[in-house]
């Protein structure tokens, strides 16, 4: 009987054993994997920073070339709808996909413990991870020496984009045609022109002219925010101005720079040359708006509203279509365009729910090599690029063509991989811009006549050459700092936006006679507002980049 008895006690410790290694195998396959296998694997891929078409990305000939080498394919899905709704219900579930992009919802995710680190998993399997981003490593580290995601567009030297991408005061082409292509500089000059020519034009098509409008829909009225900075001859460092010699922050939007613009803006709007609509109207709705022709000026970041740019070019209307300019308060120096600068709030993350961060982090290492990040970029030599007898890369017009038609750009994956994963941008080793946009041939391969005529009007071979060499700036930009959700700062920060998007429309469609007592009410709801939170953290932050940048 005894005997009997330790014979079933020793199955039961067996079988729990054996439960105990299966359960243990999961746990770790979960939490590490061994990353090895070559074996065919789906992982999912969730990107809510920017739209797109869901699928496969074996289904795109570079996809299919990164799964014959690696063995790995990502479902991917794209953001539709609310983007904090839907980072809201993965993060009450605790359930995610292998992979992330949360783009303005990171901070969220961070702080629901959603993301893995990596910082293990590139040591050990992530070599060329290490070179690509080895310029920016302790910049990508959080206050615990974690490195919770990859950034976007690791900076290797410097290339000048040659079109605007950022920050202009952009004006149709025909008013600078009419009056002989003036080289106009400040605010004053600019608005004058475009009152002048809307006198002699009130209407375009049919349809009555809008001397100037502005972006102010929801998390873009930065667009309007940021003007007075740039207008007093600095770059976007988001809330605050940092001066060149101190280095000490400033919040500016009760200086006396905005208050500046805004009363620019009332006496426009007192003129009936400012769109009232700016204040009410969505982004789809601004974007027809700048499409439709009858926007005589405007002021915003080229990529918001490249859309409409590619759209007033395929209509062909050259008059139509907006020439960028790089205007300040007083003609002082721009600083329109962006100085080198690592976005490090801004990432591809793998999540707690990811069944094998190995074979993931491996697949990621496989795409930063530099042959695939050219890849990506560039696509495939002799069908979407060329290269001469000096290793220069080059693009003839059906090139060009080819990777600017979307139907040709999905099927071959430089939709899918152009942004949001592991990437570098600037210079490659050999000297070639990372991004075909920002190679000077390409571009020029890309203008119209009427881009070339405007350009050789203004001494120009291509639009940044009117724009001003950023200064260095190795904290740039602020407003990739981290803040952490319920701090002081965030909270200010938060607060300040709430109070301009209610009194910047006030500012602007008051009677000018009362303009002045608007602003004094602003002024004292703003004072009361713990503006010291964020100086005092960008001051901070300012001083930790400065240290952490690289020598000269």
């Amino acid at each position: 009987m005894a005997k009997k008895f330790l014979s079933v006690l020793l199955m039961l410790i067996l079988l729990i054993a054996v439960a105990g290694c299966e359960k243990d195998k999961k746990t770790s396959g979960n939490a590490g994997g061994s990353g090895d296998s070559k074996e065919k694997v789906t992982f999912t891929y969730f990107n809510a920073a920017s739209p797109g078409k869901d699928g496969n990305t074996n289904e795109t000939t570079i996809g299919k070339i990164f799964e014959d080498q690696t063995g790995v394919n990502f479902k991917t899905e794209y953001l539709v709808g609310d983007i904090n709704t839907k980072i809201g219900t993965m993060i009450a579930s605790g359930k995610y996909p292998d992979v992330l992009v949360p783009d303005i919802a990171i901070d969220k995710v961070l702080d629901a413990g959603a993301f893995i680190d990596l910082t293990e998993l590139i040591e050990e399997h992530g070599p060329n991870l290490k070179k690509l981003y080895g310029p920016h490593w302790d910049q990508m580290k959080d206050k615990d020496g974690k490195i919770n995601f990859l950034p976007f567009a690791a900076k290797h030297g410097y290339i000048k984009d040659p079109n605007i991408t950022q920050g202009a005061f952009w004006i149709q082409r025909g008013i600078l045609k009419e009056a002989g292509y003036p080289k106009i500089k400040t605010l004053d000059e600019y608005f004058a022109l475009i009152e002048d020519y809307q006198k002699k034009h009130p209407e375009v098509n049919g349809a009555s002219t809008i001397g100037f409008t502005a972006l102010t829909y929801d998390w873009r009225f930065f667009a309007l925010s940021n003007v007075p900075n740039h207008l007093a001859g600095y770059p976007n460092d988001g809330e605050v101005i940092v001066d060149m010699k101190t280095h000490k922050t400033d919040v500016y939007a009760d200086n006396d720079i905005t208050k500046r613009y805004m009363k620019k803006l009332n006496e426009l709007n007192n003129k009936g040359l400012f769109d009232k609509e700016s204040f009410v109207a969505n982004y789809d709705e601004y974007l027809a708006k700048l499409a439709s022709g009858r926007v005589l000026g405007f002021f915003d970041y080229g990529w918001q509203v490249q859309q409409s740019l590619d759209n007033l070019k395929a209509a062909g209307n050259d008059d139509l279509r907006y020439m960028p300019l790089p205007i300040t308060f007083d003609g002082q120096k721009d600083q329109y365009i962006d100085p080198p600068a690592f976005i490090n709030n801004r990432g591809v993350g793998i999540t707690v729910s990811a069944k094998d961060p190995v074979r993931i982090i491996k697949y990621f290492d496989n795409m930063a090599k530099e042959e695939n990040q050219k890849l990506m970029f560039w696509g495939i030599k002799d069908e979407t690029y060329s290269v001469d007898d000096k290793g220069k890369f080059f693009q003839t017009q059906e090139q060009y063509a080819k990777t600017s038609d979307e139907d040709y750009r999905d099927k071959s994956g430089l939709n899918t991989f152009e942004y949001y994963w592991p990437m570098g941008d600037m210079l490659y080793s050999d000297g070639n811009a990372w991004v075909p946009g920002k190679q000077p041939e390409v571009a020029q391969v890309a203008y119209t006549d009427g881009d070339k005529a405007i350009l050789e009007a203004y001494g120009a071979k291509v639009f940044s050459d009117l724009f001003a060499d950023p200064d260095d700036r190795p904290w740039y930009p602020t407003w990739s700092a981290v803040i952490e959700q319920g701090s002081d700062a965030q909270i200010f920060g938060q607060r300040k936006t709430d109070l301009t998007k209610v009194y910047f429309p006030k500012l602007v469609l008051a009677k000018p006679g009362d303009f002045d007592k608007v602003w004094d009410e602003y002024i004292k709801e703003f004072n009361t507002l713990d503006v010291k939170a964020l100086e005092d953290l960008m001051d901070k932050v300012v001083e930790d980049r400065i240290k952490a940048a690289p020598k000269k």
